[in-house]
């Protein structure tokens, strides 16, 4: 291109992706507004007003991105960025999970400092680019991006344990970001290019020995890995989710997924066949080390963490299945556990505030707070599969869709992830159902914190209750969107 051609895509690029330079010029608002509002109207008010401020810039941030939905599928700086609607709509339940987590610690009345907002709004505009990245330096960048916010966010708390819960996530995610970027130069080696829609990449894998490549794929792989809490990149979960603020956690455990589910669909367009049995045993390790693991957990955060460990793994499922069918399923799972992920987290804290979360503080509160724990309740019913939730739905999807092609391929490995997955949707059973048993069958803890009763954290938990059965009963409002990819 001359240079005229190369100003014209820039240009067209730059309007492309309005919602992330809108992300930037807040992160910078917010950089400033704290220095300023500060000094005029204290740290109170001046905390309140960014929350505020916040708020409206994630209403802003979701319009614009809606906006994006009929755009023509097309690059932005070529050959770093792609957007088409499948980019669309994981940005949309990034910016959801962004506006839910600002709810969340609106109404438990966190005092978290003004700078939080500054992170939140980095990470997310991390994960936007993510989903629309399509070069391996634009992936590793975005991811970084993402990383640091994170790290930040989980050492915002000035408690100790949450300082020892950030060195440790800081420690595991430079170690996968080093092998991440380890098995990038060895693609770049063997194939020439990091353009993950260039042909030659496909081409210079597939004259490789398999045993390479499937070192190249696993090495690669880490950052991503690790930001799903997969094995195994998951030691750092649970630390973490009992260390940081619970309303922090409640987004760090969905959002960054949902921004890495698509880079991994992305790349199993491209990568050779190794990738699909590579992702299908980490999918069953996963969901057993985080099925077992937590049976032992008492504490609900702990428990949680071992469960978005094997949730990942039931996720991963769609995508090792390798048909048009999988990957309808994955993006269902993914909005699925969104949605029951930061219910589950707004849940336990409208029980206890801000407490430590251990298990037995919540024996007997179900008996006095009827309406939360009952739709806690339902929440931990969708995290185990069981009808009449979205946790059925999205199992049941993943599973008929690895079954389709196991008979389409007759891949052996398909049938034992299979046989794997459903055992370990049965195993789970045991502690999911154990959180409802503690509220309704045992006597209340004298030391219980008193649940927060505030009217706006009911009507949102009502809320959620209807989007999860509305996912069982009609999972036609969410699958017309996926379909329209």
């Amino acid at each position: 291109m001359d240079i005229n051609d190369q100003l014209t895509h820039i240009r067209h690029s730059l309007g492309g992706i309005a919602p992330e330079i809108f992300l930037a010029l807040l992160f910078c608002f917010f950089l400033l507004a704290e220095l300023l509002f500060v000094k005029r109207f204290g740290k109170e008010k001046t905390a309140s007003y960014l929350q505020y401020i916040a708020l409206a810039g994630s209403l802003v941030t979701l319009l614009l991105i809606l906006g994006q939905w009929d755009s023509e599928p097309s690059f932005r700086f070529q050959p770093l960025l792609f957007l088409d609607r499948q980019a669309v709509f994981f940005k949309i339940l990034i910016t959801v999970s962004w506006l839910f987590t600002l709810l969340h610690v609106r109404i438990l009345k966190y005092d978290f400092p003004p700078e939080y907002n500054a992170l939140l709004i980095a990470a997310v505009a991390g994960m936007n680019l993510l989903t629309m990245s399509t070069h391996l330096l634009s992936i590793y960048l975005s991811l970084e991006l993402i990383s640091i916010s994170s790290y930040l966010l989980v050492a915002l708390s000035p408690y100790k344990k949450a300082a020892e819960g950030g060195i440790k996530y800081l420690l595991f995610g430079t170690a996968a970001s080093a092998v991440m970027l380890y098995g990038i130069s060895l693609i770049y080696g063997l194939t020439g290019t990091m353009d993950i829609t260039n042909a030659a990449m496909t081409d210079g894998l597939v004259n490789n020995p398999d045993l390479v490549v499937t070192v190249t794929i696993v090495l690669t792989l880490a950052g991503l890995l690790f930001k799903l809490s997969l094995v195994p990149f998951h030691v750092w979960t649970p630390d973490v989710y009992e260390a940081a603020p619970t309303p922090l956690v409640s987004f760090l455990s969905v959002a960054p997924k949902a921004a890495v589910v698509l880079v991994l669909m992305r790349l199993a367009g491209i990568l050779p066949a190794p990738y699909f049995p590579v992702l299908g045993g980490i999918a069953l390790i996963s969901m057993t080390i985080g099925n077992v693991a937590a049976l032992w957990q008492t504490n609900a955060r702990r428990l949680l963490a071992y469960s978005s460990i094997a949730q990942a793994g039931y996720l991963l499922v769609g995508i090792a299945a390798y048909s048009r069918f999988g990957f309808e399923a994955a993006v269902f799972y993914t909005a699925a556990y969104l949605i029951i992920n930061l219910a589950a987290f707004f849940l336990i804290d409208l029980l206890q505030p801000r407490s430590e979360t251990a298990l037995a503080d919540y024996q007997g509160l179900g008996k006095q707070h009827v309406w939360i724990s009952g739709i806690l309740t339902v929440v931990m019913i969708a995290l185990a599969g069981l009808p009449p939730t979205g946790g059925f739905t999205s199992k049941f999807l993943v599973f008929s869709a690895l079954w389709e092609s196991y008979h389409q391929q007759e891949i052996p490995w398909m049938l034992w992830l299979l046989i794997g997955g459903i055992l370990n949707a049965a195993i789970s059973l045991a502690y999911y159902l154990r959180l409802p048993y503690l509220l309704f069958f045992k006597n209340t803890n004298a030391a219980s914190i008193t649940a927060n009763n505030g009217t706006s954290g009911k009507l949102i938990a009502g809320f959620l209750l209807v989007a999860l059965l509305m996912l069982f009963f009609n999972p036609e409002w969410l699958t017309k969107w996926i379909s329209a990819f």
